[in-house]
């Protein structure tokens, strides 16, 4: 015989406000939470519904023990260099700022370029745009062993084109950050 518990499954939504749904079966019983806040509680046949305050009381120092939601950020740059474009210059601020507030990020930077040039010298120009956002990132005390980068080329397009065409959506950096 297994020792009684007290178990509440509860579903939070996410930062765009919209939940999945999660079946919690106990024997029998089986209730589908789909709302926010709807909650699930041994030995309790109907789906409960929790409010902030209560979830706040009840999880709260198991929320801020999470670690912060996975983020990403796109840079571009000026056709067939590894200089960042005016505006991304100013969006790599963002970057570093959200960067800071992460003890420890794990941080992908991967980049990509349009179909300008041949395919070869494309997958060595994203290879760099990578190591040079890298290199902004250390110099801000990210350690380089908490990045990785990787170079794409032409191989995935944001926006697909024909062969030698300029387009500037093509010629970015994606930096995922954990």
């Amino acid at each position: 015989m297994r020792p009684a518990t007290n178990e509440t499954v509860v579903v939070l939504p996410g930062p765009d406000g919209k939940v999945g749904t999660v079946v919690v079966q106990r024997g029998e019983t089986r209730q589908v939470l789909d709302q926010p806040y709807a909650a699930s509680r041994t030995g309790e046949a109907e789906v409960a519904r929790l409010s902030d305050a209560e979830v706040r009381e009840n999880f709260g120092a198991t929320l801020q023990a999470l670690p912060a939601r996975p983020t990403a950020f796109m840079l571009h740059f000026i056709t067939g260099t590894d200089e960042l474009t005016p505006e991304s210059k100013a969006e790599l601020q963002n970057v570093l700022a959200a960067l800071k507030d992460r003890p420890l990020p794990d941080v992908l930077v991967i980049g990509h370029t349009d179909t300008v040039g041949d395919a070869a010298g494309n997958d060595r120009l994203s290879a760099q745009r990578a190591e040079t956002v890298k290199g902004f990132l250390v110099d801000i005390g990210i350690p380089a062993g908490r990045i990785r980068t990787a170079g794409r080329g032409e191989r995935e397009l944001l926006i697909p084109t024909a062969d030698d065409v300029d387009e500037p959506r093509n010629r970015r950096v994606e930096i995922n950050v954990r």
